[in-house]
């Protein structure tokens, strides 16, 4: 593509000897066009320049894209069909009981081959704390976690290495990178996710211990098979009515409906999506920030980032939109223990981006898996037209192994909430008539109506 001249622009560019560290150096852009590109670098501080000349002075650059969460700080590594996946927790705590045994229990609830309507690639997913405990306890320096890869099928994806799988990754990381790891698509695969479920199980136990705060997710909807909002009963709904099925709905009617509906696009070598719902009970009061750091857009943007993810509502979400605001609002009352709470909870336990101590819900939607053996149209990398049956092991539906994704996702979001809330609030004596101290234990909620 060819460019036109440009006005000059200086940048920062890296010094170029010892003796220029801590000064600023300019990069100087004179002219960009289609055959050459000339640069001249000065390191005394510019002159002015012409009015139509644009300064940035950039002090650092970042990775950008692995790393997630401000004081309680997560970066996940590794690649699908790579060495191994895991990743490095920053800003723990110290003096929190960790062994491996507790992050294992989250990552079987995720891993590969648990069932038949999950992916039978065979993992064990084994993982290996390599740092930041000692004596059993977390030790305030960064932890490492992670979990070898040892059922890899690189021959599997020789065609997809040519052809890009219909709404799939493999396209945009070639148009972004001009490169990209082809076996089982690098870190656009879901197997990256386990760094996420390892953190996530660390974080639902620092919300655990901290404030009792429970993080609980479920499968409410397969294709078309949708579980009734009135069946589950969000102040009694225990982990063991989760995982009661394959599926991970709680309604053990619904959940047949549910993998009968996996099993029979799974034999069509099709795929299917849903819902998951997540609820958070016993939640600090205060958590979230105003305006850009409103809680239900840092809830929104974790569960978004997940592999599938399409769509995300709190509380009543697009359901509301067809109530007034006399039937939508939520009043308040004053509860046996002279609390403040609502009668109803259509704000999903958020308003005005902070929680409000009611139990929070959400929804998360998930597109059908993009891989799938059935004959489709695509086009090659080199730009041919061709039809495509991707081989593979691959989820017919990836809600049921979403689930513990989205518990985690959701628990890393609170504990960096709860950490900043503490610094902010709670440094210094608390207004006793309106707030609550965070360590507070809180009486079980009664059963509020959507």
């Amino acid at each position: 593509m060819a460019f036109s001249s440009l006005c000059t622009k200086p940048f920062l560019a890296s010094s170029t000897s010892d003796e220029a560290l801590g000064s600023l150096s300019y990069l100087t852009v004179t002219k960009i066009s289609a055959r050459n590109l000339h640069f001249s670098i000065r390191k005394s501080a510019p002159r002015k320049l012409h009015p139509n000349t644009v300064n940035v002075k950039i002090a650092e650059i970042q990775a950008t894209g692995s790393t997630f969460g401000t004081h309680f700080r997560v970066t996940t590594y590794g690649e699908s069909h790579g060495g191994a996946v895991g990743c490095v927790i920053d800003g723990c705590p110290p003096r929190i009981p960790l062994s491996e045994a507790d992050i294992q229990v989250e990552l079987d609830r995720r891993r590969p081959g648990q069932s038949r309507i999950t992916t039978p690639r065979k993992e064990t997913d084994t993982c290996q704390i390599k740092s930041g405990v000692a004596e059993g306890v977390t030790t305030g320096c960064p932890i490492m976690v992670e979990v070898p890869n040892t059922d890899q099928r690189g021959k599997d994806y020789s065609e997809m290495a040519k052809a890009y799988r219909p709404s799939h990754a493999d396209a945009t990381y070639d148009f972004k990178y001009g490169v990209r790891a082809v076996e089982g698509g690098g870190r656009s695969s879901a197997r990256e996710t386990i760094g996420r479920v390892a953190a996530g199980a660390l974080a639902k136990k620092i919300l655990k211990k901290f404030s009792g705060t429970e993080v609980l997710a479920y499968v409410s909807q397969v294709h078309n098979v949708v579980l009734p909002d009135n069946v589950v009963d969000y102040d009694t709904l225990t982990l063991e009515q989760i995982e009661s099925n394959i599926v991970r709905c709680p309604d053990p009617e619904y959940a047949e409906k549910m993998i009968a509906a996996i099993d029979a696009v799974r034999v069509r070598g099709d795929s299917i999506g849903g819902c998951v719902t997540c609820i958070v009970r016993n939640i600090p009061r205060g958590l979230g920030t105003p305006v850009f750091d409103k809680l239900e857009a840092e809830l929104a943007k974790a569960c978004m980032s997940l592999p599938a993810s399409k769509g995300f509502e709190i509380g009543s979400g697009f359901g509301g939109t067809f109530l007034t605001g006399s039937q939508h609002n939520d009043e308040f009352t004053i509860d046996g223990h002279s609390r403040i709470r609502t009668r109803t909870n259509r704000s999903g336990g958020i308003q005005g981006g902070i929680s409000n101590g009611e139990i929070i819900n959400m929804r998360i939607a998930f597109k059908p898996t993009a891989t799938i053996s059935r004959k489709q149209n695509t086009v090659t990398r080199d730009k041919h037209e061709m039809e495509l049956a991707a081989r593979g092991r691959h989820d017919p539906c990836v809600l049921p192994r979403a689930v513990p994704m989205v518990e985690a996702m959701v628990a890393l979001v609170l504990v960096d909430q709860l950490m900043s809330q503490y610094a902010q609030c709670q440094l210094f004596p608390i207004n006793p008539a309106l707030q609550e101290p965070m360590t507070l234990p809180t009486p079980e909620p009664a059963g509020i109506p959507l």
